[in-house]
């Protein structure tokens, strides 16, 4: 009996381990949708910061800003912006751009905000309204909010 209950916990435990390996190794589609903009940095950074690390780690990364977080491309936020223990905006969107994420700004909110294309010039993002967030919502694995 104690040796069929100790064969039987080792199989568990053992396609346990194989399942957190195989969810480790896994890469995933990730959407990181930031409303926090310059008034609260160190959210805002702290999207970028997990952006990027997920990009690092091999994953796919799609941002959508909206609300607050719509300025978050101008030029003088990313280089304004920096959070507590969180980092420099700028740092984070260049390593997010060169390891290939993709930038969505919600049109409604930079149009509240007075950002245009020109804002968005030479970056990989374009505007966005919501059916473009509910689209890349359902369509990835995981969703961070900021």
């Amino acid at each position: 009996m104690m040796k069929s209950l100790s064969i039987c916990l080792l199989l568990v435990l053992t396609a346990t381990y194989s399942q957190a390996q195989m969810s480790l190794s896994k890469k995933m589609n990730m959407l990181i949708h930031i409303t926090c903009g310059p008034a609260d940095p160190t959210r805002a950074a702290l999207g970028f910061l997990v952006a990027k690390t997920a990009l690092a780690e091999g994953h796919s990364v799609t941002l959508f800003l909206a609300g607050d977080a719509a300025v978050l491309l101008r030029d003088a936020e990313l280089d304004q912006v920096e959070g507590l223990g969180t980092g420099k905006l700028r740092e984070h969107f260049e390593a997010i751009v060169k390891a290939g994420g993709r930038f969505y700004v919600s049109g409604l909110s930079a149009k509240a905000r007075g950002i245009t294309e020109s804002d968005l010039q030479g970056k990989p993002a374009e505007f966005a309204m919501p059916t473009k967030l509910v689209q890349l919502a359902a369509t990835s694995d995981r969703l961070f909010t900021y």
